[in-house]
Protein backbone atom coordinates (compact mmCIF):
# COMPACT_ATOMS: atom_id res chain seq x y z
CA UNK A 1 0.00 0.00 0.00
CA UNK A 2 1.56 3.60 -0.71
CA UNK A 3 0.49 6.61 1.02
CA UNK A 4 -1.48 7.73 -2.00
CA UNK A 5 -3.90 4.70 -0.89
CA UNK A 6 -5.01 5.61 2.57
CA UNK A 7 -7.66 8.05 2.96
CA UNK A 8 -7.75 7.82 7.19
CA UNK A 9 -5.19 7.37 9.52
CA UNK A 10 -5.11 4.67 12.01
CA UNK A 11 -6.12 5.05 15.80
CA UNK A 12 -3.80 4.29 17.66
CA UNK A 13 -4.87 1.38 19.42
CA UNK A 14 -5.12 -0.72 16.39
CA UNK A 15 -1.36 -1.48 16.74
CA UNK A 16 -1.06 -1.95 20.43
CA UNK A 17 -2.52 -5.71 21.88
CA UNK A 18 -6.43 -5.86 21.85
CA UNK A 19 -7.78 -5.38 25.49
CA UNK A 20 -11.20 -6.05 26.06
CA UNK A 21 -13.68 -3.05 26.44
CA UNK A 22 -16.45 -1.70 28.60
CA UNK A 23 -19.18 1.41 28.33
CA UNK A 24 -18.12 4.67 27.84
CA UNK A 25 -21.27 7.73 27.41
CA UNK A 26 -20.96 11.12 27.83
CA UNK A 27 -24.10 13.79 27.64
CA UNK A 28 -21.40 16.19 25.68
CA UNK A 29 -19.74 13.93 22.89
CA UNK A 30 -20.86 10.63 20.65
CA UNK A 31 -19.43 8.52 18.34
CA UNK A 32 -19.48 9.55 14.57
CA UNK A 33 -21.51 13.06 15.68
CA UNK A 34 -19.72 16.49 15.51
CA UNK A 35 -18.02 18.25 18.35
CA UNK A 36 -20.05 20.64 20.09
CA UNK A 37 -18.44 24.02 20.15
CA UNK A 38 -17.64 23.72 23.44
CA UNK A 39 -15.20 21.73 22.89
CA UNK A 40 -13.71 23.56 20.13
CA UNK A 41 -10.62 25.11 20.53
CA UNK A 42 -11.41 28.89 22.32
CA UNK A 43 -14.16 26.97 24.63
CA UNK A 44 -11.41 24.75 25.47
CA UNK A 45 -14.24 21.98 27.13
CA UNK A 46 -13.54 18.89 28.44
CA UNK A 47 -16.68 16.84 27.61
CA UNK A 48 -19.08 14.28 30.72
CA UNK A 49 -17.79 10.89 30.18
CA UNK A 50 -18.89 8.06 32.26
CA UNK A 51 -18.06 4.67 32.18
CA UNK A 52 -19.32 1.42 32.90
CA UNK A 53 -18.62 -2.58 32.91
CA UNK A 54 -15.04 -2.11 33.27
CA UNK A 55 -12.74 -5.21 34.77
CA UNK A 56 -13.47 -6.15 38.79
CA UNK A 57 -9.48 -5.98 38.77
CA UNK A 58 -9.47 -2.60 38.15
CA UNK A 59 -7.16 -0.29 40.04
CA UNK A 60 -7.14 3.21 38.83
CA UNK A 61 -8.58 4.86 35.55
CA UNK A 62 -7.02 7.39 32.83
CA UNK A 63 -8.64 9.94 30.62
CA UNK A 64 -7.25 10.76 27.27
CA UNK A 65 -8.25 12.32 23.97
CA UNK A 66 -6.51 12.15 20.51
CA UNK A 67 -6.63 13.32 16.96
CA UNK A 68 -4.65 10.97 14.72
CA UNK A 69 -5.70 12.76 11.87
CA UNK A 70 -3.83 15.97 12.81
CA UNK A 71 -1.49 16.64 9.70
CA UNK A 72 1.76 15.98 11.95
CA UNK A 73 2.77 11.93 11.35
CA UNK A 74 2.12 11.61 14.30
CA UNK A 75 -1.53 12.81 15.91
CA UNK A 76 -2.49 15.19 17.99
CA UNK A 77 -2.35 14.51 21.99
CA UNK A 78 -5.22 16.63 23.29
CA UNK A 79 -5.64 15.55 27.06
CA UNK A 80 -4.63 13.01 29.50
CA UNK A 81 -5.36 12.86 32.90
CA UNK A 82 -4.05 9.88 35.44
CA UNK A 83 -4.46 9.25 38.91
CA UNK A 84 -8.00 8.53 38.53
CA UNK A 85 -9.13 6.25 41.65
CA UNK A 86 -10.85 3.07 40.74
CA UNK A 87 -14.40 4.84 42.28
CA UNK A 88 -14.18 7.41 40.07
CA UNK A 89 -16.54 6.12 36.94
CA UNK A 90 -17.74 10.06 35.87
CA UNK A 91 -15.88 13.54 35.01
CA UNK A 92 -18.35 16.26 34.72
CA UNK A 93 -17.95 18.79 32.17
CA UNK A 94 -15.90 20.79 32.28
CA UNK A 95 -13.87 18.60 34.71
CA UNK A 96 -10.39 19.25 32.99
CA UNK A 97 -10.43 22.85 34.79
CA UNK A 98 -11.53 21.29 38.01
CA UNK A 99 -9.95 17.65 38.14
CA UNK A 100 -11.40 15.50 40.75
CA UNK A 101 -8.50 14.58 44.18
CA UNK A 102 -5.63 12.85 43.26
CA UNK A 103 -5.82 13.67 39.60
CA UNK A 104 -2.74 14.63 37.25
CA UNK A 105 -3.12 15.97 33.89
CA UNK A 106 -0.06 16.17 31.53
CA UNK A 107 0.70 19.12 29.08
CA UNK A 108 -1.07 18.56 25.92
CA UNK A 109 0.09 19.47 22.03
CA UNK A 110 -1.50 22.38 22.77
CA UNK A 111 1.28 23.38 25.43
CA UNK A 112 -1.02 23.58 28.00
CA UNK A 113 -2.15 21.90 31.22
CA UNK A 114 -5.93 19.90 30.64
CA UNK A 115 -8.34 20.01 27.38
CA UNK A 116 -7.20 21.50 24.24
CA UNK A 117 -10.18 21.63 21.99
CA UNK A 118 -10.87 20.41 18.27
CA UNK A 119 -8.57 22.87 15.94
CA UNK A 120 -8.20 21.35 12.55
CA UNK A 121 -6.24 23.20 10.55
CA UNK A 122 -8.36 24.82 7.44
CA UNK A 123 -8.70 22.24 4.52
CA UNK A 124 -9.10 19.34 6.79
CA UNK A 125 -12.13 18.47 5.82
CA UNK A 126 -12.70 16.15 8.67
CA UNK A 127 -11.11 15.03 12.14
CA UNK A 128 -11.95 12.11 14.48
CA UNK A 129 -11.12 12.97 18.45
CA UNK A 130 -10.65 9.17 20.15
CA UNK A 131 -12.00 10.49 23.91
CA UNK A 132 -10.71 6.83 25.50
CA UNK A 133 -11.05 5.84 29.22
CA UNK A 134 -8.13 3.24 30.15
CA UNK A 135 -8.85 0.82 33.11
CA UNK A 136 -5.52 0.08 34.42
CA UNK A 137 -4.07 -2.33 36.67
CA UNK A 138 -2.04 -0.24 38.68
CA UNK A 139 -1.77 3.67 38.97
CA UNK A 140 0.24 5.03 36.50
CA UNK A 141 2.65 7.55 38.34
CA UNK A 142 4.59 10.15 35.88
CA UNK A 143 6.08 13.63 36.71
CA UNK A 144 3.70 16.12 36.02
CA UNK A 145 5.84 17.47 33.16
CA UNK A 146 6.10 14.16 31.40
CA UNK A 147 5.21 14.18 27.65
CA UNK A 148 2.28 12.88 26.66
CA UNK A 149 3.65 10.08 24.89
CA UNK A 150 5.95 8.85 27.79
CA UNK A 151 2.19 8.90 29.56
CA UNK A 152 0.77 6.86 27.09
CA UNK A 153 3.98 4.24 27.09
CA UNK A 154 3.01 4.04 30.55
CA UNK A 155 -0.52 3.53 30.00
CA UNK A 156 0.01 0.96 27.52
CA UNK A 157 1.90 -1.33 30.33
CA UNK A 158 -0.56 -0.95 32.41
CA UNK A 159 -4.54 -1.15 30.83
CA UNK A 160 -6.79 -3.97 31.32
CA UNK A 161 -9.38 -2.76 29.11
CA UNK A 162 -10.32 0.20 27.20
CA UNK A 163 -13.34 1.93 25.74
CA UNK A 164 -13.50 5.07 23.04
CA UNK A 165 -15.48 6.90 22.17
CA UNK A 166 -15.19 8.94 18.96
CA UNK A 167 -17.07 12.31 17.97
CA UNK A 168 -15.80 14.27 15.20
CA UNK A 169 -15.22 17.69 13.93
CA UNK A 170 -16.31 18.68 10.36
CA UNK A 171 -14.13 22.20 8.93
CA UNK A 172 -17.00 24.09 7.06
Amino acid sequence: MTSLDRTRAPWPYDFLPPLPSFTVVSDDVADGAPLDIAQVAGQDVSPHLAWSGFPAETAAFAVTCFDPDAPTGSGWWHWMMLGLDASVTELQTGAAASPPAGAVQLRNDSGTIGYAGAAPPPGDPEHRYLFAVHALKAPVEVDPDSSMAMGAFNLTFNAIARAVIAPVYRNA
